[in-house]
């Protein structure tokens, strides 16, 4: 398995780049309401990232074997969608939830990372759900550190959403970011503790869960990108880009509208 550690001039580049994909999303918030399409959502996001930040969105175009080109520079998937949901005509209204996932490529590197977002008043499970998952992120976040191992990260996510009563996808999972959109290693969202690789200062990967509020299976859409729940119950994704440091972890997706970790976790992340 060729996992890329980085350089401190690399590092720093992904910082900026994992800045400028946050900044995206805060962009985007106050435009996120009912009554706007998800392709006006996508339009904006473009905009922004190409006429202002001079950055190139990953998504647009992306071709990996076996799938044709993605059509959108941000995926956004509402509801039941679980992930890579195609920006178009569908109008947003009160209570739905939705999950906008940007990634940016600047000056060659990737900047990755998603966020949950309400149209007014979300249902009770719906806000659990979406909590829940961000809480999950942190816990498997938490488990960074050089000499920790790979499966304590989804160790930590599954046992805490299994607690909440929802469930992980497993086909998807995070991945190693750098020059490529896609590297090794793999980040299982789900697992067994005391298990996977060694971390080393210098990997740079995303945590990015997908929780189910119904069972863990899922179906493709026809339109060959988007998935769905296969019992339509709610789903959840967050996602940030991580550092293995020399102490810990760094997370790199922060802008100054990126959401504050978990209470519990504000002493922790601000050691790192």
């Amino acid at each position: 398995m060729n996992v890329v550690i980085k350089t401190p001039e690399q590092i720093e580049k992904m910082r900026i780049a994992g800045r400028l994909g946050a900044e995206v999303l805060d962009y985007i918030t106050p435009f996120v309401k009912a009554g706007v399409t998800t392709g006006q959502l996508d339009e904006l996001c473009h905009d922004y990232m190409v006429d202002v930040q001079g950055t190139i969105p990953a998504t647009l175009n992306y071709a990996p074997p076996g799938h044709k080109p993605y059509p959108a520079s941000c995926c956004t998937s509402v509801n039941h969608q679980v992930c890579h949901g195609i920006p178009g005509d569908k109008l947003l209204k009160n209570g739905d939830i939705i999950n906008i996932d940007v990634t940016v490529i600047a000056d060659g590197y990737h900047g990755d990372n998603s966020r949950m977002f309400y149209i007014g008043e979300p249902s009770i499970q719906a806000k659990r759900l979406c909590e829940s998952t961000y809480e999950a992120m942190w816990r498997g976040i938490r488990q960074v550190r050089p000499g920790g191992l790979l499966g304590e990260i989804g160790y930590a996510i599954q046992s805490y959403a299994e607690k909440q009563g929802f469930s992980v996808v497993r086909e998807f999972c995070g991945h190693g970011v750098g020059k490529k959109f896609h590297e090794e290693p793999q980040i299982l969202h789900y697992g067994k503790a005391n298990s996977g690789m060694v971390m080393k200062p210098g990997m740079i990967f995303t945590v990015e869960p997908m929780i189910n509020a119904g069972r863990k299976e899922i179906r493709m859409l026809g339109d060959g990108w988007g998935v769905v729940t296969a019992d339509h119950s709610l789903s959840a994704q967050w996602e940030h880009t991580v550092l293995v440091t020399e102490t810990g972890f760094e997370v790199l997706t922060v802008s100054a509208g990126t959401p504050a970790p978990p209470a519990l976790m504000a002493a922790t992340a601000s050691a790192h």
